[in-house]
């Protein structure tokens, strides 16, 4: 700060605490012309200007000097930076960023294989349903036979309605999926991601490994033939009735081995789950998929799927489960496939409640003839 003739007033530090501090003091010993003693907390003072307070300050007044007097015997202050309050702010706590995935769903990063190669070990033939089951591959034989996609998704750690103890919906088709889904910011799984999280980190062809395994996951139980006509009954106690005879299920994630190097649990047996398909060939299911198999003796491994449905079927063993992209990404459409038909958004999934299900088999399904 400059005086009308043109001399810089000395600028003082204030030492740390409340002190009692004089600027200077003006020749001739007239008081009202002398600088004030002031109380300040803690700050830096500059002659008319306060910086970096521990707070709020009056700004001590000098009174006016004559023009042309300067006693150059008045005091300086000395700063000792021990005494200085720096005035820097103190470092804000770091701000966790936003996680990529609700708190219930699993976040998967993944260079995901499109077509793969195994060594099969043990087959069946399974005549009922016209299909041959791998029981055992060879630990580490899987072959990437294409070029890899990078794939980032959010998937549920559960069966819809995604809580772990929960009973999954049944009767329910592709569109009612993708509505319900659609309802909680989500939509179906695409199928690659849907393998990508049943295989895991190490692409094994279950969940839990290389070899079927009815102790792990909820499979190959005993056959129920099914009453149709009261199946699919619009008479909802005669169709709670049959469905609930049929309903060989578990609760979600209530077989601790069921889980898949990634932590989603259920994906192979209980459900059979919808899937939005990448790949468009001209099956009958159109853009739609199954995948998974139920608690039958069928398909219950990560990378076989049904093409037969379509998408409008219907069945007491068919769920699904939701996927969603992480915060902030956009959408995800695989190499040379498009989006499905839009669904408003809907719940139109209710959760049953079963009256006295069977549960799972005692006695489980024998492989029909094995050859190695």
């Amino acid at each position: 700060m400059r005086g009308d003739d043109g001399i810089g007033a000395t600028p003082t530090i204030v030492p740390r605490g409340n002190v009692l501090f004089p600027f200077h003091e003006l020749p001739g010993g007239d008081e009202s012309r002398a600088m004030k003693w002031y109380r300040i907390p803690r700050c830096v003072m500059v002659v008319g200007v306060t910086t970096a307070c521990g707070g709020p300050v009056s700004v001590a007044t000098v009174a006016e000097e004559p023009k042309g007097v300067r006693d150059s015997s008045a005091p300086t202050a000395t700063l000792h930076p021990e005494s200085v309050d720096s005035g820097v702010a103190e470092p804000l706590e770091p701000v966790e960023a936003e996680p990529p995935c609700p708190s219930d769903m699993v976040h998967i990063e993944h260079e995901f294989c499109p077509d793969v190669d195994r060594k099969c070990l043990v087959t069946e033939y399974n005549k009922p349903n016209r299909l041959t089951l791998c029981h055992h591959f060879e630990p580490g034989s899987t072959r990437c036979k294409t070029e890899r996609v990078p794939l980032s998704f959010c998937i549920d750690k559960y069966e819809y309605p995604n809580r772990q103890g929960g009973h999954p919906p049944w009767m329910v088709s592709w569109y009612d999926a993708q509505a319900t889904c659609r309802s909680l910011g989500k939509r179906t799984c695409w199928d690659w991601e849907w393998v990508a999280a049943c295989e895991g980190p190490d692409e094994t062809p279950f969940p839990y490994g290389w070899k079927r395994d009815n102790t792990m996951c909820n499979i190959d139980n005993l056959w129920i033939e099914p009453r149709l006509s009261a199946a699919y009954s619009n008479d909802r106690d005669v169709a709670l009735r049959e469905l609930s005879r049929l309903d060989q299920s578990v609760p979600s994630g209530s077989m601790p081995g069921c889980v898949s190097g990634y932590g989603v649990y259920d994906l192979t047996g209980n459900f059979d789950e919808w899937v939005t398909r990448a790949e468009r060939d001209g099956h009958k299911s159109r853009w739609a998929g199954l995948k998974g198999g139920a608690w039958g003796h069928v398909r219950n491994a990560c990378r076989p799927m049904t093409t037969s449905h379509p998408p409008e079927f219907t069945y007491y063993f068919i769920a699904f489960r939701c996927c969603k992209e992480p915060n902030g990404a956009s959408a995800f459409v695989p190499p040379g496939s498009s989006l499905p038909p839009e669904v408003a958004p809907q719940d139109k999934a209710p959760i049953p409640v079963p009256i006295h299900p069977p549960g799972p088999s005692q006695r489980k399904v024998e492989p029909q003839r094995s050859r190695r």
